[in-house]
């Protein structure tokens, strides 16, 4: 081969796959071999007629050259729009999509049309993130559309892509809402969370006008779980008359439509009340959960307050678990936004570099399949600020813009969103020291979400900024007694020993952060927290052993480009600093 024949020359690529090519073959080979070749020509005709080059249809797989990113985009959305209003089907009477990449960029051509560069394994790579029926595209290209008519460009963010070394800022276009959808998805904005009936409690009470008690614990109830977003509670007035003695779960299953059912009864003795409660499966007939308590009758308000708390800490984590093992049974091509975002907040609290990649492309699968769903949005800001926080950014400004951008999408999506509200004043605090709206935000957040969590644990983290020492561990105790998801308990444990050590408790502090280290040994944060405390108490041969044990973590942490980054403040930072230094950590 020689120089003659190889040329150098900018270009747009388009890269298409079939979406769920093998389970279609697997269903019906011959049937998809049809569709696939009524497919190619429908390709190559928007191909031709947009000045592109087919250059290779291998497999299931398209790949084309074109002089412009406007015409790669209008050839892939007219071939969308065909596909869409021929139907294109096999004979199980599935319709055949395609995922469509474009991307610009150099490359080099052979004389015989071969082509290689990045831009070719990015157009590829890119096109996996792309709904069926969309077009998923870089931002060079995206710049350059004029007029998208009734399509919808949504703006995701950095890609991280497989084997490239950086990230690439991706855009997808989607046609008009619901021709975007593999079968078995359900539409954006459709209900896909977990959902949950709580029954009226049987009462054994001595006087009627107790009852008021049993129907106050089951208010409670579903107040609380309503604020975990992972859950859709049914209205009380919907589970009115289901309860009491002999009630066929499955028929209330039904007639309600929900995954999971609680119900249960409340006892009264002289001085003492007993209640039970379980978590059904209705259409199994599971019982996932039994809870009871046993107590003395007080004071009825409290104690209504604490069966409610604590019925909801163990049911939850229960019922979270359950919808991830079934999250990861579905076949990739019928999940649904849901789905995505809780296999990625499973990965996300492994917090480590491995599990934080993937978190990342889930969540960014879950903004293309509906991009009106804010907590995808939220959590992926969230993500952002993990990868700060960690030490893994190699720009933390960029990463604090991108965050800060997807938490305001997921308010825009939802204003009153206590999630996404607590998310966006973190960034501001954390990340960019605008402290003043951070916590107009994290206020906003706990007004919205009296029962969030992660609003107070967030609130307790920049109160703890401030040097608010009381009301950080105020806060920070609210958020712990409100989380009831356990592998997520060591960040609010954290942090809660962040707030004891502003306040000054150091032992408090010390206590706190072995429990979460205890959960989740690679949490850097939490370990400087141990560190700065065990100096504060003169326990330095501790000190140093969980320096060291911060190295490991993070082989590359230097003091110097830390305390740029640290959001502490006067003299809470000058000390900080300081005790970190004396437990060995390098400037």
């Amino acid at each position: 081969m020689t120089e003659l024949d190889l040329e150098a020359h900018s270009a747009t690529i388009l890269a298409a796959d079939v979406a769920g090519y093998s389970r279609l073959m697997s269903q019906d080979a011959r049937g998809t071999v049809i569709a696939l070749d009524k497919a190619r020509s429908i390709f190559r005709s928007h191909i031709v007629a947009r000045e592109g080059r087919v250059i290779d249809m291998t497999g299931d797989s398209i790949l084309a050259m074109f002089a412009s990113g406007v015409s790669a985009v209008a050839a892939g959305m007219a071939v969308q729009k065909e596909l869409e209003v021929n139907a294109v089907s096999i004979a199980t009477g599935h319709n055949m999509r395609f995922r469509i990449g474009v991307h610009s960029g150099d490359l080099i051509e052979k004389s015989d049309g071969t082509v290689y560069g990045d831009v070719v394994n990015v157009a590829a790579r890119m096109q996996t993130y792309a709904p069926p029926g969309g077009v998923a595209m870089s931002k060079a290209v995206a710049d350059g559309l004029q007029d998208t008519g009734d399509a919808e460009l949504v703006d995701l963010g950095d890609l991280y892509l497989h084997n490239i070394a950086r990230p690439v800022r991706m855009h997808c276009l989607r046609p008009a809402a619901g021709s975007v959808l593999s079968p078995g998805q359900l539409p954006p904005g459709d209900e896909a969370r977990p959902s949950v009936a709580v029954l009226p409690f049987r009462k054994n009470l001595r006087r009627d006008a107790d009852g008021y008690f049993a129907d106050g614990i089951v208010d409670d109830i579903i107040h609380m779980l309503a604020g975990f977003k992972e859950l859709f509670v049914i209205a009380r007035g919907s589970t009115l008359g289901l309860g009491g003695d002999g009630v066929d779960l499955r028929s209330v299953g039904r007639e309600l439509g929900v995954r999971y059912v609680l119900h249960g009864s409340v006892h009264r003795a002289p001085g003492r009340l007993r209640v039970t409660a379980e978590l059904s499966e209705p259409e199994t007939g599971t019982v996932l959960r039994s809870y009871r308590h046993d107590g003395l009758l007080k004071d009825l308000f409290e104690l209504q307050d604490n069966i409610a708390l604590d019925v909801v800490r163990t049911i939850a984590p229960q019922v979270q678990s359950r919808e991830l093992m079934r999250a990861m049974r579905k076949h990739p091509q019928n999940m649904t936004a849901y789905d995505l975002v809780l296999q990625a907040i499973d990965q996300m609290f492994h917090i480590d570099t491995v599990s934080a990649a993937h978190a990342r492309g889930l969540l960014q699968q879950a903004m293309v399949l509906d991009p009106h769903y804010a907590t995808a949005f939220s959590y992926a800001a969230y993500w952002h600020v993990f990868r700060v926080g960690e030490g893994w950014s190699t720009d933390p400004t960029a990463d604090a813009k991108e965050a800060s951008r997807l938490a305001e999408t997921a308010i825009q999506l939802n204003p009153h969103d206590a999630q996404a509200l607590a998310v966006y004043g973190h960034v501001q605090s954390f990340l960019l020291h605008d402290f003043d709206k951070a916590m107009m935000y994290l206020d906003r957040a706990i007004d919205a979400g009296p029962n969030s969590a992660l609003a107070y644990t967030m609130s307790c983290a920049t109160c703890g900024y401030l040097g608010q020492g009381a009301l950080a561990v105020a806060r920070g105790q609210q958020g712990l007694r409100l989380s009831p998801v356990d592998a997520r308990r060591f960040w609010h444990e954290g942090v809660l020993g962040q707030a004891y050590y502003i306040h000054g408790d150091y032992a408090e502090a010390v206590a706190f952060a072995r429990m979460a280290d205890g959960r989740n040994a690679g949490v850097a944060f939490n370990l400087r927290c141990l560190i700065a405390s065990l100096v504060a108490l003169q326990r330095m041969d501790e000190a140093r052993g969980v320096a060291q044990q911060l190295l490991r973590v993070q082989p590359e942490f230097r003091l110097a480009s830390y305390v740029q980054r640290c959001p502490f403040k006067g003299e809470t930072l000058s000390t900080w600093i300081g005790r970190l230094r004396q437990a060995g950590l390098p400037d």
